[in-house]
């Protein structure tokens, strides 16, 4: 009784905890009245050829007398967002034509870093109560039809046909804004931020007039060219014009539909439904064969009980002396198999917050934030089923395995993302993690995720391990061999096809997300897909789990967490494929980047898709031999 009341107490706690890290969004709209400051804040630069984020600042753009950076939380400090104030004024329904932000004087090496920035195509993200700037782009879908659509960022400049770098100097803020027609509330609420920049050589005007600004602002005569290869100063006009629209159909609570609308919209939704109703009906026709002739071979066993001769046992009831045999590394198994539970106890939370709405774009980091905090919880599953099995596999040494199930794969992420940060602090990136922050995590894991992880590993030993429907024999019984295609690689390998299958077209669209800077928000498929994935990872486990048995082989325990597990070798091998079809990346470090986080992927969905199909297989043959009867 007292483990348990711990355990919930625990668990309360731990919601408590990560629920602070949610927005729900659409709770705290803010208002503002005629003439209010609206203030405008700047965010990292992005581009999708180098990766490598930057802040604002980091280029010579005109800066306020004193930068502030706005309070961050967990995930937006390792997504590199730098969110800080700026000097461009807004007013509510205050119109400006044109107005100037400053007159800024560059060196050369200012030029150099904006021409460098512009070739490698870096976008500008601004906020404005707490909505993205995005410029309005037109996508012509297959049949011709056109939908306006928004592009997160706007460019921090181009590049012409003739190789000229060009800096957009000069932008067009459209702010739209809905008003209450039933008197709910009195002001109004911004429901957009449109920006559309432009590229303007200004011609020179009176500085000292505040008032004043350049007429090429209104009648541009071309573009401000930007060559670092210049040896003199430049000086760059920055300007900007301020436009109200009132818009009575957008509502608050509803601003940002319109980022959420897709490219390849109708491919995304027929290509998931089209997976769907594929996995479906395979994983149907597995378990009707499996239910079929499982049934059958019981039948069978139970007529040659039934008879005075017995025959010679066959199938998978030869090998019942030898089915529960502990594996080799039986530890690093339990190991392996309890961090796979910790990770699948994380991705169901976390989609279910999700799916109420509690991740919503509009809490950037919010998603990270909650990955993390999840995981640091959710070692008490790791422990707890990671010393369960050890015990059952007639294991001892509990506490080495607790130690080594709190730190092995957690180590492996955090020196790999250790070396990743050291490269990204080499160039000035915004992704730069601090030591400080650094500090932050390994708190974290050493004062909440290992210690959970030990009462975890103590519940599990405690807990009196399940007694086998077999007696297993004291020699091990010779394994014949096997056809080519139940060779432990091969059989393997043909397991992980279908769980990839199951997910690897939704896996497009969030590598997209990742790696192109859009917004991920499908969360209602990809609920949907991860059930598919779970099912597909437990019929095509025990079928070849089965097959296995049946070739009198009994060594399924490390088999049956590598055959679904083999679905991540299919999914470095997309990733491969997505860099080079999708991407423009050419930089040593921003190559590191990507590979180094997908291998990072790579192993978490190696762990959980292994575990989900060592658990299926475990109770699949528990099942089977219990209903047998063993002379």
């Amino acid at each position: 009784m007292i483990n348990k009341t711990s355990l919930f107490i625990i668990l309360i706690l731990g919601f408590i905890a990560i629920s602070n890290c949610f927005y729900l969004p659409g709770i705290a709209p803010k208002e503002f009245q005629d003439g209010e400051p609206v203030p405008l804040k700047v965010n990292k630069m992005v581009s999708a050829i180098t990766q490598l984020p930057y802040e604002y600042y980091s280029l010579n753009f005109c800066k306020p007398p004193k930068v502030k950076l706005s309070a961050e939380n967990l995930g937006e400090i390792l997504l590199g967002d730098k969110i800080e104030n700026s000097l461009y004024k807004l007013e509510a329904r205050n119109t400006e034509t044109c107005k100037v932000l400053c007159v800024q004087p560059n060196k050369p090496k200012h030029l150099k870093e904006f021409e460098t920035r512009i070739r490698e195509e870096y976008r500008i993200n601004w906020i404005v109560d707490n909505l993205p700037a995005a410029t309005r782009k037109i996508m012509v879908d297959t049949a011709g039809h056109k939908t306006k659509i928004l592009e997160v960022g706007f460019p921090l400049g181009y590049v012409n046909s003739a190789n000229v770098a060009y800096l957009n100097n000069h932008v067009s803020m459209k702010i739209i804004y809905h008003m209450s027609e039933d008197q709910d509330y009195s002001g109004l609420r911004i429901v957009g931020f449109e920006v559309e920049p432009q590229s303007i050589e200004h011609e020179a005007f009176d500085s000292k007039n505040p008032t004043a600004y350049p007429k090429t602002c209104l009648q541009p005569r071309g573009g401000q060219v930007i060559d670092g290869s210049i040896d003199h100063n430049l000086n760059i006009t920055y300007t900007y014009g301020v436009v109200w629209e009132y818009n009575a159909d957008i509502k608050w609570s509803s601003r940002w539909d319109i980022y959420f609308t897709m490219t390849d919209t109708q491919i995304h939704w027929f290509a998931i439904v089209n997976s769907f109703m594929i996995v479906l009906f395979l994983t149907g026709m597995v378990a009707m064969i499996m239910m079929r002739t499982v049934h059958a071979d019981f039948r069978r066993y139970r007529e040659m009980d039934n008879q005075e001769d017995k025959q010679e046992e066959t199938g998978w009831k030869l090998v019942h002396g030898d089915v529960f045999r502990p594996p080799s590394y039986r530890s690093f198994l339990a190991v392996c198999v309890g961090s796979g539970m910790q990770v699948f106890g994380m991705t169901i939370v976390t989609l279910i917050f999700a799916l109420l709405g509690f991740l919503s774009p509009a809490n950037r980091g919010g998603l990270m934030t909650a990955v993390l905090v999840l995981y640091v919880f959710m070692g008490l599953f790791a422990g707890y089923f990671s010393t369960r099995l050890y015990k059952i596999m007639k294991g001892t040494s509990w506490r080495r395995n607790a130690v080594i199930t709190s730190v092995f794969f957690p180590s492996i992420i955090f020196v790999i993302f250790f070396i990743l940060n050291i490269f990204l602090g080499f160039e000035d990136s915004s992704g730069y993690v601090h030591f400080g922050i650094l500090l932050g995590i390994l708190l974290l894991w050493f004062g909440i995720s290992i210690p959970l992880a030990f009462f975890g590993s103590y519940l599990g030993f405690k807990k009196p391990p399940p007694d086998n429907p077999v007696r297993t024999n004291q020699i091990p019984r010779q394994i014949p061999d096997q056809v080519w295609y139940m060779k432990p690689y091969i059989s393997i390998l043909m397991g992980g096809i279908l769980p990839f299958g199951a997910i690897f077209i939704e896996l497009f669209f969030i590598l997209t997300s990742i790696w192109q800077h859009q917004f991920y928000y499908m969360f209602g498929f990809l609920f949907i897909v991860f059930v598919i994935l779970v099912l597909t990872c437990a019929e095509i486990t025990v079928v070849m789990c089965y097959f296995q048995l049946c070739s009198e082989d009994y060594h399924w325990w490390w088999r049956s967490f590598l055959t679904s597990g083999a679905s991540a070798f299919y999914m470095f091998l997309y990733a491969i494929f997505y860099f080079f079809s999708k991407l423009h990346i050419n930089s040593f470090v921003s190559v590191l980047l990507y590979f180094g986080y997908t291998v990072i992927m790579t192993i978490i969905f190696f762990l959980l898709t292994g575990s989900v199909g060592f658990y299926s297989c475990y109770f699949f043959i528990r099942k089977i031999y219990d209903n047998i009867k063993v002379a």
